[in-house]
């Protein structure tokens, strides 16, 4: 079926020229209306009447020119748009336009010359469109383009610049000229690369910059970069990228910022910080040396005297020297205590790990702990029921808890509260500062409280330092607390202290779990003890490496005292020769810090010649890394010194059964 055309009245069919005027005053968001050729209003839409206020009646018969504003009126701008759309065939522009009630609004304005069918010109069609909100948008934005630019040239404590996506500068600001030393129509157009030093340019560092940029949408670093004149500042640097609508990368802005003088000053607070710990090591170090210094003159003196007295009384023919003996070694085990606690203290001494379940060894410690710090003074223990099982040297954890128990004890004179607690803890990387050197994981903390006169800060910062101590002279050495802070570090934990005065003291211990306790058992450098009956000599040949030729000399005596076959080297490389000998050896006696070859590796390098041969360890400076882990099969690891009659007890031990 054929679509009706609308109809007129009476129903009669429209006109095509109706139809038309129909649809012109239908359209209400633009205003058609027709020109003489002389600019007269000869027609006028809806549209029109809509956003310049005048009725038909009012205006047709008029010149459009009246839609002017004063100004283009004197330009004559409305007879040089009919001119040009005579002329060019079309007129379009942009400007203010007047409404009846005198309010202006931005048009834009299109003119078209209407011809007829001999050319001859009959008129003008003439659109016009309100677009002021456009216009106030533009407006607005490039007010704020402008404001931006202002903004960004106002900036000079940064460099604020955009490059292309090559990385080539396309602005500048007064910020960048300051700081770089570059004006704009030197450095437009140029490769940002040129403000990097040379050995950053050879590594690629700038191109790296903008790729990461692209990739990931910022980049941000510090580092050198120079001036105009070839001097270098230490920059922070921000590069963003850009993109369009679509996604697509535009370019590159990039922020800088001299920050030489804050580097400047965290270099000199790092220097200032390395002097401060200097200084305190080297006073450190001055009273460890003056501490070791006094005690071990006090037992050189005792070792001394009783020697000298020795010696005079057997010249004169007197036997009675037994006090004299007793005194000297008196003084050597009290020498080998103390050695014992500054190894300790460098974390060097050498322990002898073994499963240690810190419930039963604190249950077993009560009573001494309640008999060392005196009825006036309350003990208690919070153990928790599950505690895990540790690896360390029980004798260690022992002894720390004694010496913590006697520092309570001391801080409490008048009576108080002595709490130990133990109980299972994980420690992540908030819980534990770097510079501990703890890792995160499961620990188990192990804490003696008291409620005593606790330590004021200057005594607390000092607390761990070896001799440091508030006690009176003679009552106390100043290496409990740095042997126990040794110890803690060298068995992979570390010890804090918590301390007001007033408000008592905890001391915190914490010592790593060991998943592999219940499987291991003690560890192979644990000395065993040997029955009386097992101390008859067993025939043998013994090979002893020493580099000190006095222990050297001290060692084999004895052994050949007692009747076995005896060889000696003074370094690694001797005691190799002999032993790539065709020589019968039952046992290697060596000393492991040898100057050239340690003694770990003869007996190392010696294994696959004599892979049964039984070897004794003997240090005076246990390094664990070195004997870290169960010794090989037939190997005994003795700390020095070591009695001699001790010595020859597990020589003899490893002669008769390894």
């Amino acid at each position: 079926m054929e679509n009706e055309l609308p109809a007129g009245v009476g129903g009669e069919p429209l006109s095509g020229e109706r139809r038309f005027e129909l649809l012109v005053n239908s359209v209400r968001d633009y205003a058609i209306y027709m020109l003489d050729p002389q600019g007269i209003v000869t027609s006028w839409n809806p549209g029109v009447q809509r956003f310049k206020g005048y009725t038909a009646a009012e205006i047709i018969g008029q010149h459009f020119s009246r839609f002017y504003t004063d100004d283009d009126q004197r330009a004559e701008v409305p007879q040089r748009a009919l001119s040009i759309a005579s002329t060019e065939g079309k007129f379009e522009a942009e400007g203010w336009r007047v409404r009846k009630d005198g309010t202006r609004f931005w048009a834009h304005v299109l003119i078209d010359p209407i011809r007829d069918d001999a050319g001859t010109l009959i008129g003008f069609a003439k659109v016009t469109r309100d677009v002021t909100e456009r216009k106030q948008a533009q407006e607005a934005l490039q007010q704020s383009e402008a404001r931006f630019r202002l903004l960004v040239q106002g900036v000079i404590d940064y460099a604020i610049f955009m490059l292309d996506t090559t990385g080539h500068v396309t602005n500048w600001n007064s910020g960048a000229q300051r700081m770089k030393g570059y004006a704009a129509e030197e450095i437009i157009g140029e490769h940002f690369s040129r403000f990097y030093t040379a050995e950053d340019r050879d590594a690629g560092i700038p191109m790296q910059g903008l790729r990461t940029a692209e990739q990931t949408g910022r980049f941000e670093t510090e580092g050198w970069r120079l001036r105009k004149d070839g001097t270098r500042f230490w920059a922070s640097v921000v590069i963003d990228a850009i993109r369009d609508d679509n996604g697509r990368l535009i370019g590159f802005a990039k922020v800088t910022r001299d920050i030489t003088e804050r580097k400047l000053a965290q270099e000199a607070l790092e220097e200032t910080r390395a002097a401060l710990f200097q200084a305190q090591k080297m006073e450190a170090v001055g009273q460890l040396t003056g501490g070791v210094a006094h005690d071990f003159n006090n037992l050189l003196q005792a070792i001394g005297g009783s020697l000298e007295t020795i010696e005079r009384r057997l010249a004169t023919g007197r036997s009675d020297v037994e006090e004299y003996v007793i005194a000297a070694r008196t003084s050597v085990d009290r020498a080998k205590a103390l050695t014992q606690r500054l190894l300790a203290f460098s974390r060097r001494q050498p322990l002898q790990p073994e499963r240690t379940d810190l419930k039963t060894l604190v249950d077993g410690l009560r009573d001494l702990i309640e008999q060392s710090v005196g009825d006036s003074i309350r003990v208690e223990t919070q153990l928790a029921p599950e505690l895990w099982p540790i690896w360390a040297d029980a004798n260690q954890v022992e002894a720390a808890l004694l010496n913590l128990a006697i520092n309570a004890r001391d801080a409490m004179p008048h009576g108080g509260q002595l709490t130990i607690q133990a109980l299972n803890i994980r420690l992540d990387t908030t819980d534990v500062p770097p510079e501990t050197g703890v890792q995160p994981g499961d620990y188990i903390l192990l804490e003696v409280a008291d409620t005593g006169t606790g330590m004021p800060p200057d005594v607390l910062d000092r607390a761990f330092e070896p001799f440091f101590t508030t006690k009176p002279l003679g009552q106390g050495t100043g290496l409990g607390l740095s042997q126990i802070y040794g110890f803690a570090r060298q068995s992979g934990g570390c010890v804090r202290i918590d301390s007001e005065v007033g408000h008592g003291t905890s001391v915190k211990l914490y010592l790593p779990r060991s998943h592999e306790a219940e499987s291991l058992g003690p560890a192979a450098v644990t000395i065993p003890k040997v029955p009386d009956q097992l101390r008859e000599p067993v025939p043998g040949t013994v090979l002893i490496v020493e580099d000190e030729p006095i222990i050297r000399m001290l060692l084999v005596e004895a052994l050949r005292e007692q009747g076995s076959t005896v060889l000696e080297a003074q370094d690694g490389n001797e005691a190799l020769t002999i032993l790539a000998s065709t020589k019968g050896i039952d046992l290697l006696v060596t000393d492991v810090g040898l100057p050239d070859i340690s003694g770990q590796r003869i007996a190392e390098t010696v294994r696959t010649s004599r892979p049964d041969l039984r070897v004794i360890f003997l240090t005076g400076y246990a390094d664990n890394v070195v004997m870290k882990g169960p010794l090989e099969p037939h190997t005994r690891l003795l700390t020095k010194p070591i009695a001699i009659d001790q010595f020859l007890i597990q020589v003899n031990a490893m002669l008769r059964n390894g």
